[in-house]
């Protein structure tokens, strides 16, 4: 295994690039100059302003612009993500015009089918990781992004990948997103292994960093007086195609 593949957003569209031998060859790909620099600006900008609309997850230790499965379910509020869906995609979309089709967008391109939003599920959303916060501190915790995966996904093993946009960076460096050899064997919050390979994704503003879902990973303590902000946006493989969430 390699380590991160790191390209320009050129290379996605070249025919020859063929991303699924990439993502499974490497830890992780990151590809450059995928949104641009003053569309981020804007972007974080319109966060920061919404921030009286920011859900708060874990006692305020972190927050999005939409809501997060995972953090409903391990916050034992899977009812009010689903009745809120709708509400969550309005507000995203009334703070981000055309955020969520975007990312779609980026994902169609590196997956060449369809991605389409995932029936009752919440699109595409944000999080925001404040500065001084505990993940800021400490980072984030060892995890998978398997908790959207249902018992068919996971033991038919479905293609799913994690799919990252960097609106705004720690202004003192850090917030990097930590990939390890290693994938799902059925522990959600595993421990780091000195004998595993690790690498970084070293986002810039306007990266975006695509991870298999099953693979182990981290975001990285940070500094500065300045939030981490960034879209997230899952996907699976489904019968029918390709479905989105966050």
């Amino acid at each position: 295994m390699n380590g991160v593949l790191d390209v320009d957003v050129t290379h996605i569209d070249d025919p020859e690039f063929a991303f699924f031998d990439a993502i499974g060859q490497n830890l992780g790909v990151l590809v450059r100059g995928a949104l641009s620099a003053s569309r981020c600006q804007l972007w974080a900008q319109s966060v920061t302003n919404a921030r009286e609309s920011w859900t708060p997850n874990f006692g305020g230790v972190q927050f999005t612009l939409g809501r997060a499965w995972y953090t409903h379910l391990e916050e034992d509020l899977e009812d009010l993500y689903f009745e809120r869906a709708a509400a969550s995609d309005s507000l995203v979309e009334r703070t981000l015009p055309g955020m969520q089709e975007s990312m779609r967008d980026f994902g169609a391109r590196l997956l060449r089918f369809a991605v389409r939003p995932r029936p009752l599920w919440c699109g595409p959303g944000v999080h925001i990781f404040p500065t001084g916060g505990l993940v800021a501190k400490s980072g984030g915790e060892v995890h998978f992004d398997t908790e959207g995966l249902e018992n068919e996904h996971m033991g038919e093993r479905r293609p799913a990948f994690t799919i990252v946009a960097m609106l705004q960076t720690p202004a003192a460096g850090g917030g990097e997103l930590r990939v390890w050899d290693r994938l799902f064997d059925g522990d959600l919050f595993p421990k780091p292994d000195a004998s595993l390979a690790m690498a970084e994704l070293r986002y810039d503003v306007g990266s975006i960093a695509v991870i298999d879902s099953y693979r182990m990973h981290q975001i990285a303590p940070f500094a500065g007086e300045r939030d981490r902000i960034s879209i997230t946006m899952h996907v699976v493989l489904e019968a029918d195609g390709w479905h989105a969430w966050f």
